[in-house]
């Protein structure tokens, strides 16, 4: 049986791997700009991009690599088709509320379309039909309310029994003049558009606050300097700034993973998700000249899983049942985030900070929500309306009774994971430890995390989050340390590769 990787890598990033993509330089001096954008994935690309375009002086700061965040580990679906929302959205906020939410991320294809098309950028980008199906009659009911919702918002759509895939379904829904693409070979050819346009980009400039005085706004990095600006935009996945947001506690961070198989069936085309769970969610891409299918699904809560690598073998499992694999050369996971009422938050930070943006919560479609957002951003910041400021604001009233009881759920499971972390580490012992190996372990009489690297060496950290104090979790499937309260994610050198912590870990053997 032919078997997935031991390793984790995105096929997306792995492009940028083999496209020796440029090196851009750090920040390491004071400078001022007009706008500050913090995190260099869609929504800070574009938005730099767009507000560039109107002639805006701006500042992208990333804080490690360019093009290897979370935009680098999607399925790069580029969709205003979220999965059964449209007639949860109808229930929960109305008609009007759910239009709005639609023309929004319609908004945002449409938009990435029109990029791709003016700046003549080759990035395997294809229209496509997206379908979202059940294959069991309590979801083929829920198929069927759900397309009565696009028929009472005007959705290009359908309604189908049968679909081109090999295996039966109940029924399915599809929207029509969706796309898919590669979302870095854009991005990397974005960057060169806006330096054209004057921008400036700087990687591995790690922000570590944000401070206001009469002169401006000031993103201070790591070294000491700062990036000062009229407005500042916070798009780094999740907001490492959470002054007077309170974001870490309507936010709730949730990993699902993905598989890569080169099959000996033909792919068909079109982007389709199952309704059913546990989620299957299934594209292709290009591959040395052949269709690469991609095999999405298996959602959980952030450093709440016992053994993240057998989410990788569901996945395997459906993919074997179904089609004849030649290879599986890729498998990589994402991290998505929640709001409390499922739609993102864009615009002003808060009431008291209307110079400083974010751009958060996009649950799995950051790609048609971040263009979105792009758009929104830009016109708040040159001071143009928008149709759509006041559905995703930030500051929005979230008092209906869904999302109070979601902000109780989320907050008393932060609690509970909280005390669970302080009592019960799940220890082994340190001799035990086979190389690439990790776990809680006694460590000078108290309890602390360990990994051992492929030649035996010992890296030993502190498991208190750097974030707010909650122990972190052992991902074997990542071989990350990862937080079950708030989704930050560290290295196995206790370096941060997830928000919301920008501190990493302590060292306890150096």
């Amino acid at each position: 049986m032919t078997k997935i990787p031991t390793e984790s890598k995105s096929y997306w990033t792995d492009y940028i791997d083999r496209k020796e993509s440029p090196v851009y330089q750090q920040a390491v001096k004071d400078e001022e700009t007009e706008i500050v954008i913090i995190g260099a994935g869609i929504v800070g690309v574009l938005s730099a991009y767009e507000l560039a375009k109107r002639g805006r002086k701006v500042i992208l700061l990333e804080a490690d690599r360019i093009l290897y965040g979370t935009t680098g580990h999607t399925t790069a679906k580029i969709s205003a088709q979220h999965g059964l929302f449209y007639d949860e959205l109808i229930k929960k906020h109305g008609e009007e509320t759910a239009r709005l939410y639609y023309q929004a991320n319609m908004d945002g294809v449409n938009y990435l379309k029109n990029i791709v098309h003016t700046e003549d950028i080759d990035c395997d980008f294809s229209e496509q039909t997206a379908y979202t199906y059940a294959t069991t009659d309590e979801y083929a009911d829920k198929i069927k309310a759900e397309f009565k919702a696009y028929e009472k918002l005007g959705i290009d759509g359908a309604f189908h029994t049968e679909l081109p895939l090999p295996f039966p379904i109940k029924s399915a829904v599809s929207m029509n003049g969706q796309a898919q693409f590669h979302p870095l070979k854009l991005l990397s050819n974005l960057f060169v558009s806006f330096e054209q346009m004057g921008g400036i980009i700087y990687e591995r400039s790690p922000v570590k606050d944000i401070k206001e005085d009469d002169s401006g706004h000031h993103a201070v990095l790591e070294n000491g300097h700062q990036i000062s600006g009229k407005a500042i935009i916070i798009a780094t996945h999740y907001p490492f700034y959470d002054m007077k947001g309170l974001y870490f506690s309507r936010l709730h961070p949730l990993r699902s993973y993905i598989i890569a198989a080169a099959t000996e069936e033909n792919i068909p085309d079109g982007m389709y998700i199952s309704a059913d769970k546990p989620t299957r969610s299934l594209r292709y891409t290009d591959y040395n000249g052949q269709k690469l299918l991609l095999i999405g699904g298996e959602s959980h809560k952030t450093g709440q899983s016992e053994d993240e690598q057998a989410y990788f073998t569901a996945l395997q499992d459906f993919t074997d049942n179904y089609y004849t694999v030649k290879e599986y050369p890729y498998r990589w996971s994402a991290q998505d985030l929640v709001t409390l009422d499922k739609i993102p938050y864009i615009g002003a930070y808060s009431d008291s900070k209307n110079h400083l943006y974010v751009a958060t919560g996009f649950a799995k479609w950051g790609m048609s929500n971040g263009a979105a957002a792009a758009l929104i951003l830009s016109d708040l910041i040159t001071g143009k309306e928008n149709p759509y400021a006041d559905l995703f604001s930030p500051s929005r009233s979230e008092t209906n009774l869904a999302s109070v009881s979601t902000f109780i759920k989320e907050n008393s499971n932060v609690a509970k994971e909280l005390i669970k972390g302080k009592i019960n580490p799940n220890e082994v012992d340190l001799d035990e430890l086979k190389p690439e190996e990790g776990g809680h372990v006694k460590f000078k009489g108290k309890k602390a995390g360990a990994y051992r690297d492929k030649d035996g060496n010992l890296c030993i950290l502190d498991t208190t989050c750097t974030h707010l104090g909650c122990e972190v979790r052992w991902n074997s499937g990542e071989r990350s340390w990862d937080c079950p309260c708030h989704g930050s994610r560290f290295d196995t050198n206790g370096e941060v590769i997830e928000g919301p912590a920008v501190s990493p870990l302590k060292k306890l053997n150096e």
